[in-house]
């Protein structure tokens, strides 16, 4: 298997359909014409992935106000991703990607380093896709902590 080369500002955004915590069918192309944040986790209900998703949680209305939708994706089934979104009253799509196909596709999934060792698994990164499906912003390896804050500060939200 090869890995996938990393999305760069200007790349074409892998469409994807993916179920989100009520196993509803949700596609990147629903978001056609608006801008949208796409992020990728490791695990729902994990210490730095509740606190990523919680700074979504609380900036989603600056970031709304600002044109911009988010969806998180995980390798989680759907149910946990409901006992996630519900535990932490989170009111944006957690979609589900088991088979990691879309991790991969955005190279999201991969080798990274985890106390000092390489591991293979889910690389948490950020991205966001302007109106026309393009990538307008590509960041891999972010830390969960801090990540949504200086987002908003780069796309002055």
């Amino acid at each position: 298997m090869t890995a996938t080369s990393r999305l760069t500002v200007g790349d074409d955004a892998p469409d994807f359909t993916l179920s989100d915590a009520d196993g509803n069918e949700v596609s990147l192309s629903d978001y056609r014409g608006r801008k949208v944040i796409v992020y990728f986790y490791p695990a729902a209900s994990t210490p730095g992935c509740t606190k990523q998703a919680c700074d979504f949680r609380d900036s989603l209305a600056e970031l709304n106000g600002a044109g911009l939708a988010v969806i998180g994706i995980s390798p989680d089934k759907p149910e946990k991703l409901a006992k996630f979104r519900d535990a932490e009253a989170l009111t944006f799509p957690l979609l589900s990607d088991p088979d990691r196909t879309t991790l991969e596709a955005w190279a999201a999934y991969g080798d990274k380093m985890m106390y000092g060792k390489t591991v293979r698994g889910v690389i948490r990164s950020t991205f966001v896709v302007d109106e026309n499906g393009k990538i307008a912003v590509a960041q891999y390896n972010v830390r969960a902590t801090g990540h949504v804050a200086k987002l908003r500060k780069d796309l002055s939200v």
